[in-house]
């Protein structure tokens, strides 16, 4: 890297625009900037750091994100600006950076805070001309430091050498070492690797500690299942031998319930032996108390039975007396039929010959029968009187019907007459009336076809109207839209100025030191700014965009519509033309009137032209019913003759037979019910003369069978024949008693039942209770066998539960603890890191070493080969060693501290340090050439001999091309070093001057 041309415009110290040619400078080789106290030396390097990097090292930056930077000397528009001119990688890149300002404002009072700007160029030797790259502060940083391959920490401690900071950088400890040099080296990466190896040792732990409680509770679930025979290991999770132990006391547990469950299932055979004698002798006992009650119930039947015998002989001889009358009842019950049917046949009798006139009060059957057929022939003889009758009324209604059709073709001829003599007249007015009808529908068909025309083009106009009603509207609404986007998008641009012009804030509020800055890179932050009263940030400006885009959109949306309308309205126009709507409704209202009469009128054109034709009909059938009705009553002359004359014939038989009744229908009636009477009389009579000869023939069999059966009278037997309900109780009573005879001699000769009584009285409530307590015994005896076998049962499962856990714990407690090791061994706690040296420590001391070795090469120069920097990794005191620092005296041999070199030897080790840590950087940054460095103050504790040296080993720095400047005060140097830049202080601020080149 090497710097051309720095531009610098009220920044800092400097009020105006001041300049500086670094190729000038740089061409000596050696070049000093000095000037009073309070110049601005420094900020001629913050100005290069700012450029660079968007920040300046260390509390220089102050507060704002590069506000303070601003010279308080500078006139109120002059903006503040810093540009740098410099070749890196081989490129010609040009820097300009303007921090945050605070400008008065174009209208009105107050100042307005204007964002920060940047800009880098590239020459482009090729054109001739300089090409922008990029306005990003962002994009600019990464470009910056991925070429320079430095950050702005290792650019300030390599390229602006700061010896106070490398004077405290030798007296320091080791952890204060170790932040300056992972800050230089970027050593995070192996703190990454710490904190990750630690991360990873928790998260490991952390499973292992729960696989061991999930362990833990299984064998507290064994504990529980076990009850007293397993005991806990006093292990927490975690600790190594837990899982052995916890399967020990498995093992023994298993043992244990195994031991039980065999004593209980030798106590449960025994009660189960115990139980079943029990239980036999509780069935014997039983058993012996049924026979013996078997047998006394038996005794008492047999007393009860020889009680009750005399009532059993009686009931016996009753049976036997029942049984012989059982012979006799047929005989009794055909007598009680017999004379039953001779009394209903004498009743009837009576009955028949009541009804019968006087005069056969005394005739016998035959009798009665002889005068029944004799009546009967007479009726017989009285079938053509009756035909002749029905003949007669038929006569007479066929006489009636020809009087009503003569009557009726009467009426018929005047009516067909009167009608025919109107027909001419009538048929002329119907076929007007169809006429008629039959323009009307003409009409109504012409006056549709013009009605859909007319309601369309209404409906245009109407359509037409709304349209231009809807365009209004929407003109209304896109002007309102307008507005309203207009007044959004103002709001919206307002609060964006607004935000911007507090970006600086919103920015700050994401800071974190350590962190770069997203604008100018910078890790350190010592005054962010904060936000005002009335701050706007991103979420509002959002939310302001969003509303403006909405209603933008809806702007659209309403010019759309608006024109969706605009068509529409063409279209209807077109269609509609510029009549009113009024005027059209009218006009359709008008036709529709007219319409509505014609289709009325044409709607009687069917019913005229079917009257027409029903009246044609009309007069055919009218002519031809007065042709049939001429026909009929020429017919009807000669029928009535005929019928005449059969009438008088009929007339004069029927007052033959039906003497001094009324008609033949009376007379028959009259001999019907005689012929009837007669013959009911006569079957009575041989009916009760039939019957008392059967009830005779009965009184004679009931005799005979009494007689056989032993009675001595038909009553005697039909006393002693039972009813069936009677017989059923005796024989059932009969039965029992010798059922109950028959059982109770089976019950004495039992042989057992005999047995069982000559034994001692039986105690089944004795042989109970020993039977229920063996019961008890056998069920508290499988209980406790059941309660073994679950407890074994659960423990083999707990256990191999507990096993597999064990096995899958396994991979994991090695994972545990390699990753254990490893994360004590990167932390320094090991008892393998000796030395308890941190990872990050270990690649630091490797950067220090070489550090040392690098700048021992200058030392050496500088201290006339007295001095050499050695690297120490001794512990001091309990603490951890690897970045210890000691200088080794050739004068004396010795090895000591770097802290008790003097105020002039610590300079020049303190400078050649930081020459040395340069060169590591550069090497560790890619080998990035750095053609311009600067020395900054220190040089005033030397003596003449020194000074001299060490101005050789700076002077020996050009022999790679390179310019080295000097920032100092000491009146010596400016003696010693012709090339100078001077800045000299003054009331309106500092100005810059080259000299000597």
């Amino acid at each position: 890297m090497r710097l051309h041309r720095l531009a610098v415009t009220a920044f800092g110290p400097f009020g105006g625009t001041q300049t500086v040619d670094f190729d000038e400078l740089s061409s000596a080789g050696l070049f000093l900037l000095h000037g009073p106290t309070g110049a601005g030396k420094t900020s001629v390097l913050d100005a290069v750091c700012y450029a660079l990097y968007g920040s300046v090292p260390g509390a220089r930056q102050g507060g704002g994100q590069g506000t303070t930077l601003r010279s308080d000397h500078a006139a109120p528009a002059t903006r503040t600006e810093v540009t740098l001119d410099l070749t890196v990688a081989g490129r010609r890149l040009e820097v300009t950076r303007q921090p945050p300002w605070e400008r008065p404002k174009k209208r009105g009072t107050g100042t307005t805070l204007d964002k920060a700007q940047t800009w880098l160029r590239e020459y482009d030797a090729t054109a001739g001309a300089w090409k922008d790259l990029s306005r990003s502060h962002q994009e600019i940083g990464e470009e910056i430091t991925q070429l320079l391959g430095m950050s702005r920490e290792q650019f300030c401690q390599v390229v602006l050498l700061p010896q106070g900071d490398f004077a405290r950088f030798l007296r320091a400890d080791a952890e204060a070492r170790g932040k300056l040099l992972g800050r230089l080296f970027d050593t995070r990466r192996f703190a990454d690797v710490e904190k990750r190896l630690a991360e990873r040792r928790r998260a490991t732990e952390a499973q292992v500690r729960d696989g061991d409680a999930e362990l833990l509770a299984d064998a507290h679930r064994m504990q529980q299942a076990a009850g007293d025979a397993m005991e806990l290991p006093t292990l927490a999770p975690g600790e190594p031998g837990l899982a052995e132990a916890v399967l020990s006391a498995a093992a023994v547990a298993r043992s244990t319930a195994r031991e039980q469950l065999t004593v209980a299932a030798c106590t449960l055979t025994a009660a189960e032996s115990a139980q079943a004698a029990a239980a036999r002798a509780l069935d014997d006992a039983r058993e012996r108390d049924r026979l013996q009650r078997r047998f006394a119930q038996a005794r008492e039947r047999a007393a009860s039975l020889e009680q009750g015998a005399e009532a059993y002989r009686e009931a016996q001889a009753l049976m036997e007396r029942a049984r012989k009358a059982e012979a006799v009842a047929p005989a009794l019950d055909l007598r009680e039929s017999s004379e039953a049917e001779h009394r209903r046949a004498a009743a009837a009798e009576a009955r028949a010959r009541a009804l019968l006139p006087e005069a056969f009060a005394d005739a016998g059957a035959a009798g009665l029968a002889s005068a029944a057929r004799r009546t009967a022939e007479e009726l017989g003889g009285l079938d053509s009187a009756r035909r002749a009758e029905r003949r007669l009324a038929e006569l007479l209604d066929e006489r009636a019907g020809l009087d009503r059709q003569e009557h009726a073709d009467a009426d018929l001829l005047q009516e067909a007459e009167a009608w025919l003599d109107g027909w001419e007249e009538r048929r002329t007015a119907l076929q007007a009336e169809a006429d008629s009808a039959q323009k009307d529908a003409a009409l109504a068909e012409q006056l549709a076809e013009r009605r859909e025309p007319a309601r369309q083009r209404l409906r245009a106009a109407r359509l037409r109207d709304q349209l231009a009603q809807d365009t209004d509207r929407a003109v209304e609404r896109v002007r309102s839209a307008k507005d309203t986007a207009l007044r959004a998008k103002q709001h919206w641009l307002d609060l964006k100025e607004q935000r911007l012009n507090g970006i600086a804030a919103e920015l700050a509020a994401h800071l974190t030191d350590g962190e770069p800055c997203a604008v100018c890179g910078a890790t350190e932050h010592p005054a962010p700014a904060r936000k005002v009263a009335g701050h706007v940030g991103r979420e509002e400006e959002e939310h302001a965009l969003t509303a403006y885009q909405r209603a933008d959109e809806q702007r659209a949306e309403d010019e759309r519509r608006l024109g969706v309308a605009r068509e529409a309205l063409a279209a209807a126009s077109a269609e509609a033309g510029d009549t009113p709507a009024g005027q059209l409704a009218q006009e359709l209202q008008e036709l529709e009137e007219r319409y509505t009469r014609a289709r009325g009128a044409a709607a009687e054109l069917h019913a005229a032209q079917e009257r027409l034709r029903q009246a044609g009909h009309e007069h055919d059938r009218r002519l031809a019913a007065r042709q049939e009705a001429a026909v009929r009553t020429a017919s009807r002359v000669g029928h009535r003759e005929r019928l005449d004359r059969e009438r008088a014939a009929l007339e004069e038989e029927l007052d033959r037979a039906r003497g001094s009744l009324d008609s033949v229908a009376a007379r028959a009636a009259q001999l019907e019910r005689r012929t009837a009477l007669l013959t009911d009389a006569a079957d009575a009579a041989r009916a009760a003369d039939d019957s008392a000869q059967r009830l005779k023939d009965a009184d004679a069999r009931l005799a005979d069978a009494a007689f056989r059966a032993g009675f001595e009278t038909p009553q005697a037997a039909a006393a002693a024949l039972l009813d069936p309900a009677a017989h059923r109780e005796l024989q059932r009573r009969l039965d029992a008693w010798q059922h109950e005879e028959a059982a109770v001699r089976a019950v004495l000769a039992e042989a057992d039942t005999a047995a069982a009584a000559r034994e001692p009285r039986a105690d089944p409530d004795a042989a109970q209770r020993t039977a229920d307590e063996a019961d008890r015994r056998l069920r508290a005896a499988a209980s406790a066998h059941d309660a073994a076998r679950r407890r074994c049962a659960e423990l083999d499962r707990l256990s191999a539960r507990a096993a597999v856990s064990v096995r899958r714990l396994a991979p994991l407690r090695e994972e545990y603890d390699r990753v254990a090791r490893m994360a004590a061994l990167a932390a320094g706690t090991s008892a393998d890191n000796e030395r308890r040296m941190r990872l990050e420590s270990y690649v630091l001391a490797a950067r220090l070493e070489q550090v040392a070795a690098a700048a021992t090469v200058r030392l050496r120069r500088m201290s006339s080969g007295r001095y050499t920097l050695v690297h120490s990794d001794d512990r001091t005191g309990r603490g951890r060693s690897g970045l210890g620092l000691h200088v080794v005296d050739a004068w004396t041999g010795r090895e000591r501290d770097t802290a008790t070199l003097s105020g002039g030897e610590t300079f020049f080790a303190s400078l050649a340090l930081a020459l040395g840590l340069a060169d590591v950087v550069t090497d560790e940054a890619g080998g990035v050439r750095l053609d311009t460095l600067f020395i900054d103050e220190g040089f005033g504790s030397l003596d003449d001999q020194t000074l001299d040296e060490v101005l050789d080993v700076l002077d020996s720095l050009r022999e790679r091309d390179r310019s080295v400047g000097i920032v100092s005060h000491v009146p010596d140097l400016r003696r010693r070093i012709h090339a100078q830049l001077e800045v000299v202080k003054g009331r309106s601020g500092s100005a810059l001057r080259q000299r000597g080149v």
